[in-house]
């Protein structure tokens, strides 16, 4: 996504316990209060954080518009330096600091796991403030988003398949899936169980193991790009597509969870026109956002929040046809999508 400075409101605050930069950035609250997770990641600065929440709050934006969902974006960062060593007592002191920042908000941005943060986490961050989301099951909340949102990618990918090959069955297909944690592990694994040859690649060596246990093949990280394959699926941190890499893919489909996978928005013409069909990242990553806020907020059983999630893949082949249709990028369909609900809604007095 491109940073603007379009956001509404962005916090910079040090924290009185932890001493750290704790930064809230919410970039609009037109659809209703604003929605994001709390990343705790190491950053060259905490500028860099700042960088980072931005991007990431906006996209949350357009997630929650074309979703359908009656949520803002929104972002938390704690932005650790290279050399912080997040002992349980720092990142007791984090959370309580970021349960109150939260609280100050007064119920206008909600938060919830991320990067680096845990559904045992937000149990603490709770103990400060009610405006957040993903507790553990134990504590009356959804717990780990990840299965939902692999099942919303599997079904943006099936949908991907359909409109790219002509089947949405990955029998006999090769998938690159570039980073093997929470979310990419159960994508690769219902791949797997669709027939996929299925390649793994994290910068965490360590996870090479239980890959290999799965019946999964192992890529370094530097290889993935000039990897030939059916389909890529971008699974770890953002930034990830940028012209040189893109001017290496092989591969003909490109869907996957992590955020703000292009490093600009231009980079979405040059996947077209090398014939490779992305389909957006807020768009293919929001399972767990509309699985977490039917259960949660809607109070909606299991069942109908997992068809909500389901029907990502609807959303999927609506873009991808009207792309293919108006001669523009699935990226295009997917911002209008979202900015005419905006649009509509702001215009409405909402």
């Amino acid at each position: 996504m491109t940073q603007t400075l379009e956001h509404e409101e962005v916090t910079v605050h040090r924290g009185s316990r932890s001493g750290l930069p704790l930064i809230i950035a919410i970039h609009s609250r037109a659809l209703g209060p604003a929605v994001g997770g709390i990343r705790l990641r190491r950053y060259g600065s905490w500028r860099d954080g700042l960088a980072d929440a931005l991007r990431l709050s906006e996209a949350m934006t357009y997630k929650c518009a074309a979703s359908g969902l009656d949520f803002g974006g929104g972002k938390t960062v704690v932005a650790l330096d290279r050399h912080t060593d997040v002992t349980p007592q720092l990142r007791a002191a984090a959370l309580a600091d970021l349960g109150e920042l939260i609280a100050s908000h007064e119920g206008t941005y909600y938060a919830g796991p991320d990067i680096g943060t845990t559904p045992d986490d937000m149990a603490v961050v709770r103990r400060s403030t009610p405006y957040v989301f993903c507790l553990p099951e134990e504590h009356g909340g959804t717990g780990d988003s990840g299965t939902p949102t692999a099942t919303g990618v599997l079904a943006a990918l099936r949908a991907g398949a359909e409109h790219v090959f002509g089947t949405a069955s990955f029998a006999g297909r090769s998938v690159i899936v570039s980073g093997y944690g929470s979310v990419g592990s159960r994508v690769a694994a219902g791949l797997a169980g669709d027939g996929a040859r299925v390649l793994v690649s994290d910068v965490d060596e360590s996870k090479r193991a239980a890959a290999l246990r799965s019946g999964l093949t192992w890529l370094a990280p530097e290889e993935v790009p000039a990897t030939a394959a059916d389909v890529l699926v971008p699974a770890a941190v953002g930034g990830v597509l940028g012209p040189e890499t893109v001017a290496e893919l092989d591969v003909r489909l490109v869907v996957g969870p992590a955020n703000n996978q292009l490093t600009d928005d231009s980079v979405a013409e040059a996947l077209a026109g090398r014939g490779i069909v992305w389909v957006p990242d807020f768009v293919a990553s929001a399972g767990g956002v509309v699985y977490t806020l039917g259960r949660e907020v809607d109070q909606i059983g299991r069942e109908e929040a997992v068809r909500r999630v389901l029907a990502i893949g609807d959303t999927v082949r609506l873009l991808l046809d009207r792309a293919r249709t108006d001669g523009t990028t699935p990226l295009a369909e997917a911002k209008s999508l979202a900015t005419t609900r905006l649009a509509r809604l702001a215009g409405a007095g909402r």
